[in-house]
């Protein structure tokens, strides 16, 4: 006798899911975007060390920075035109940094559609301390700061004193300004926040475990945020208390080679 198929519940039938190429297949899990966010974070700590070890220059005088930011437009010369390598590098920091914000936002919507309701009690912040919770302010914050700090210090377009190629120069006449002054150190705040906890989390991103490195990643992070948060902070404060102070400084220019005189025939 055959069985009556009408009453029996339909199944629903799941698309097949796109293969995408690897690096791109593995970025539509969380796992891959907590990887992704990982490594351009490690590609962005190094950027923000980098950035502020060469600001220290300034404290060596007008010609130091100066001839520090002439020597890197020159980057690979001759091997590549002028100011080439400069911007491949800030191409891939542009795209490491863009890679960041959209793994964030992603993994940030997985986690509201994993829980679509909020919590029924007030929850435990033992384990999530407050630089955590606060990831997304700091990062809206620096988000904001880094085009200003674009807009003042390479475009000039927030600068009204700018002047070309005259880092020394444009630096203390900034930092001169006690609302940009008081703009750099709260971001710079934000920054380190935001630092700390992306530097203690990226070891479990990437998937350590080592009690040894597990004690070691609080202190690395904390060394590390102190380090950026005080050597950036240190640049308006020392401009407000006049030991930083422009007297005329100009752009750096390499000294011309002298040519030898050609033998007389």
């Amino acid at each position: 006798m055959q069985q009556d198929q009408s009453s029996a519940p339909l199944r629903r039938v799941q698309p097949a899911r796109r293969r995408w190429p690897w690096p791109l297949d593995l970025y539509q899990s969380a796992v891959g975007k907590k990887w992704a966010m990982a490594v351009t974070g490690v590609m962005l700590l190094g950027f923000v060390f980098a950035h502020m070890v060469g600001n220290l220059k300034v404290y060596l005088g007008p010609e130091a920075i100066n001839h520090y930011g002439e020597w890197l437009r020159d980057i690979a010369v001759p091997a590549l035109p002028r100011t080439v390598f400069l911007w491949l590098l800030r191409s891939g920091l542009i795209a490491a940094f863009a890679i960041h914000m959209h793994a964030a936002y992603a993994l940030t919507r997985m986690n509201h559609r994993a829980r679509p309701t909020s919590y029924a009690s007030e929850r435990d912040y033992i384990a999530a301390n407050w630089a955590s919770r606060t990831m997304r302010y700091t990062g809206v914050i620096v988000i904001l700061f880094l085009f200003f700090h674009l807009a003042d210090l390479t475009w000039g377009s927030a600068n009204p004193d700018f002047v070309r190629g005259s880092v020394y120069h444009n630096m203390a006449a900034s930092f001169s300004r006690v609302p940009v002054a008081a703009i750099y150190i709260v971001a710079n705040i934000a920054l380190a926040v935001h630092i700390f906890h992306g530097a203690w989390s990226l070891f479990a991103s990437l998937g350590v475990s080592n009690p040894r490195l597990v004690r070691f990643r609080r202190r690395f992070a904390v060394g590390f945020a102190a380090i950026i948060l005080l050597g950036n902070i240190s640049f308006p404060i020392m401009v407000q208390a006049h030991v930083i102070e422009d007297h005329g400084s100009q752009p750096y220019h390499a000294a011309a080679v002298p040519t030898a005189p050609r033998p007389g025939r």
